[in-house]
C-alpha cells in the first residue's frame, strides 16, 4: 500500500503597488471576477497582480521568463481558517492558514498610513466573512 501527500510550500508575494484606476487592469485578471462581486481594492508587482473583491482574493503568479504562463491562485475568504496581519514601518504583511493547510504570505512594501489604513479596511471585511 502506498500513501502519497501532497502539500504545496508556502508561497510569498511582495506587492508594490495599488492600482486605483480598476479599469486599467489588465482583460484576463477581471475575467475571473464574477458579475456580482465587486473589487474593493488591487496591487500589482512587476509580474503578479491581487485583486481582493467583496467574496474573494484572487493571486495572479506569473512566470516572467516563461511568457504565458500564469498560475492563478483564488481563494474565498470563508476557507482561511487563522491569518494574521503584521504592521512594520513602510511595510505590512497578511498570514494566512487555510483549511486545507495550504499558508500565503503577502507584503504590500512602500505604504504609508493612509494606504496601511485601507488595507485594514479590507483585512477587516475578509475577517468577517471567515465567520
Amino acid at each position: 500500500m502506498a500513501y502519497m501527500k501532497f502539500k504545496e510550500l508556502t508561497k510569498y508575494f511582495d506587492f508594490k503597488k495599488e492600482i486605483l484606476d480598476i479599469e486599467s487592469l489588465p482583460d484576463y485578471t477581471k475575467e475571473y471576477v464574477s458579475d456580482i462581486e465587486k473589487i474593493l481594492m488591487a496591487y500589482k508587482n512587476s509580474k503578479d497582480y491581487v485583486l481582493f473583491t467583496d467574496k474573494r482574493m484572487i493571486l495572479f503568479d506569473r512566470d516572467p521568463l516563461a511568457a504565458y504562463y500564469k498560475k492563478i491562485h483564488i481563494v474565498p475568504y470563508k476557507s482561511i481558517s487563522t491569518s494574521a496581519i503584521n504592521y512594520m514601518p513602510s511595510k505590512v504583511e497578511l498570514l494566512f492558514s487555510f483549511d486545507s493547510g495550504y499558508q500565503l504570505h503577502i507584503n504590500f512594501v512602500g505604504m504609508n498610513h493612509d494606504k496601511k489604513e485601507n488595507l485594514k479596511k479590507v483585512y477587516k471585511l475578509m475577517m468577517e466573512m471567515t465567520i
